[in-house]
């Protein structure tokens, strides 16, 4: 492991720069650094989701948090990758892994017959939310990929983690007995 912080604040990025982890220093407004903050939310959300889980006290929950919690491990790594321009940490067994889980998820659920609108609890909605910030990080990363060489392992494991969010928030809701908010046509 690299360095610990000791101290928080640095003050090193009060003019508008921060540092990549191989030392350089780049505009905060770099799509690099869009790219690693929506991540970073991303990673976030997934936590709260998770907690959402955990606060449910349902067994029938445990495997899907245990699933997300070791994806956020997969997440963080993806930040670090994406921190040092050149370097790679997530491989295709980390996709195949996703894919895995989607198809054990899929299993236990009914077909999708309508599209399905965040809500029916708070943790349907925080997986919903952590979805929706997975499209974004995908989108920032694949802006990140029209200047800069990124990974397309990573760019493919950010697109089935976001299947694999959708996924989770109806799973999350036939495991806990909540209804799923249908869309209803105006």
């Amino acid at each position: 492991m690299g360095k610990r912080l000791s101290k928080i604040y640095t003050k090193t990025g009060d003019a508008g720069q921060t540092g990549l982890g191989d030392g350089t220093r780049i505009e905060k407004t770099h799509p690099r650094i869009g790219a690693i903050g929506a991540i970073d939310e991303l990673n976030s959300a997934i936590g709260v989701a998770i907690e959402e889980m955990i606060t449910e006290k349902r067994l029938e929950l445990a495997p899907v948090a245990n699933m997300l919690r070791d994806l956020q491990h997969r997440i963080f790594d993806l930040g670090g990758e994406l921190s040092i321009p050149g370097f790679t940490i997530i491989k295709p067994e980390h996709v195949d892994k996703i894919e895995n889980y989607l198809d054990e998820l899929n299993e236990e659920l009914k077909p999708l017959e309508n599209f399905i609108l965040p809500g029916g609890s708070r943790l349907i909605a925080a997986c919903h939310m952590a979805r929706a910030i997975c499209r974004r990080a995908e989108r920032e990363t694949i802006a990140l990929s029209q200047t800069e060489k990124v990974n397309k392992e990573s760019l493919k494991f950010l697109n089935r983690l976001s299947d694999l969010l959708f996924v989770a928030a109806r799973s999350a809701a036939a495991k806990s007995g909540k209804e799923e908010v249908l869309w209803r046509r105006s």
